[in-house]
């Protein structure tokens, strides 16, 4: 009997030992999604942009085709490489992030380049001129994978930043937990705003109210504007983000904190002229200031990414446009 009682008090004991680990992975998480908040608005507003030009009935699978893409960037592929990069090679995560940063940097002033002086693209032409529809799917679906890539690295990076416990299980569940519902999160957020003019048609046409109709047609009238805003936002949150992980990059590594340091004065300095929204004017200074510096390190690795990068990745992966 004494050993049975023995052996209960010992699972009691590992009972609460779980509850407190869920509690403390609970509680990481929280303060890791609240510290990653910035990043995964900028998500948000990056992803609609790809479902814009396809039939209504192609945009929920493809929300679900870069969700299930994104999961997959940060369960299987981040999660495991940070938590080892972290045990044996912690100096490089920096580096590579600043890699990420340039890219979105790049990405980002290209397609304000495109906005201002449109141009055709040459494999999306022959993709509209041959009605192949899936074939230009496949394209935005890559497309928007690869920058959730960079993003996630940002959001998981920054979760791991804020764990405290040197345990490593701790750190794989909280990065898990992390992982999972801010890609639930942002993808619901939208496939909510893609589908809104939807919900406005039928509340338009089946609401038993005025008012309820009123809203149906709002929405309808509205969500153009607002994808065309969300549009406008992601271009200007690749820029943004980018240059901040390139500029916290550079200082972080000590290669140069000139940037970093005049953005922090400046953005400072400002925040003290407004002590009424103090926090608000120093994120806004900061994020343009980033943005800027983004946008001239995107302007100035285009020629090199589609005269050089580009072609040179076309040809090893067989893309159109390689060169025969």
């Amino acid at each position: 009997m004494s050993g049975l009682l023995a052996l209960l008090d010992d699972v009691a004991a590992i009972a609460k030992v779980a509850a407190a680990s869920v509690d403390d992975i609970a509680a990481a998480a929280a303060k890791a999604g609240a510290k990653a908040a910035g990043v995964v608005i900028d998500d948000a507003a990056v992803t609609p942009k790809y479902v814009t030009g396809f039939k209504p009935a192609r945009e929920l699978p493809i929300i679900w085709r870069i969700a299930v893409g994104s999961l997959r960037n940060k369960l299987v592929i981040l999660l495991p490489v940070l938590l080892a990069l972290e045990a044996f090679f912690p100096v490089a995560i920096t580096p590579l992030l600043m890699l990420g940063g340039a890219y979105l940097c790049f990405e980002g002033a290209e397609k304000l380049f495109h906005a201002l002086l449109p141009h055709a693209d040459a494999a999306v032409e022959a993709d509209f001129a041959t009605g192949d529809e899936k074939q230009l799917e496949e394209e935005k679906v890559a497309g928007a994978i690869k920058t959730d890539f960079i993003l996630s690295a940002e959001i998981m990076t920054i979760a791991l930043s804020v764990i405290d416990s040197p345990d490593f299980w701790m750190k794989a569940g909280v990065l898990l937990v992390v992982g999972a519902l801010i890609t639930v999160v942002v993808y619901g957020a939208v496939a909510l705003i893609v589908k809104m003019d939807d919900i406005g048609l039928h509340l338009a046409a089946t609401g038993r109210l005025g008012a309820t109709k009123a809203l149906g047609r709002g929405l309808v009238k509205g969500m153009p504007v607002l994808l065309a805003f969300l549009s406008v936002v992601g271009t200007a949150a690749m820029l943004w983000v980018g240059g901040n992980i390139v500029v916290h990059g550079l200082e972080v590594t000590h290669l140069w904190t000139w940037p970093y340091e005049t953005i922090r004065h400046l953005a400072v300095s400002a925040a003290a002229a407004v002590p009424q929204a103090a926090g608000l004017v120093e994120w806004l200074v900061t994020a343009a200031l980033d943005g800027v510096l983004g946008l001239i390190l995107g302007a100035m690795l285009i020629p090199l990414g589609t005269r050089v990068i580009g072609p040179l990745w076309n040809r090893v992966t067989g893309k159109p446009g390689a060169p025969h």
